[in-house]
């Protein structure tokens, strides 16, 4: 299956073009930038830091763009993974990097199902423990991921 999609005529297409590969790098990293600046800056409030701003309203600022950010990394990556898919397959750096990505999904939603719905009675900037948690794990894995994917780049 992986011979396959990678000597598809997408996988081949991409290969071949001097400018379709570095656009689609370019794409991804855009998404994780506004994945990962988004979560960043979260997670850094419920860690402390920027007390004054509420976390409810902070939310609803940066979170919708790091979703926004998804929408980008996934296509491209699933179009860069098809350019060599049988080698990062075999790669044990890529299955850190997908153990992470399931890992921080869960940590996501973890914290949106039940943990975030208390955040409006979070009195001057205290951020109970399983949300400070939460954003450490955040923090932790998405670094993980990001150096992963550097590392697979070379």
């Amino acid at each position: 299956m992986l011979q396959g999609l990678e000597a598809s005529a997408l996988a081949s297409a991409i290969r071949q073009s001097t400018w379709l590969y570095p656009f689609l790098e370019i794409v991804h990293i855009l998404g994780i930038v506004l994945l990962v600046g988004g979560a960043f800056l979260f997670d850094l409030r419920l860690l402390g830091l920027s007390r004054k701003l509420p976390v409810p309203e902070l939310a609803r600022h940066v979170l919708p763009w790091s979703r926004r950010g998804l929408y980008l990394i996934i296509p491209s990556g699933i179009l860069l993974f098809s350019t060599n898919a049988v080698a990062l397959a075999a790669d044990s750096v890529f299955h850190i990097k997908m153990i992470g990505l399931v890992v921080g999904g869960i940590n996501a939603g973890i914290f949106h199902r039940y943990i975030f719905a208390a955040a409006p009675e979070w009195q001057h900037g205290n951020t109970p423990r399983p949300a400070k948690a939460v954003a450490l794990c955040s923090i932790v894995v998405w670094v993980l991921v990001i150096a992963c994917g550097r590392l697979l780049a070379y």
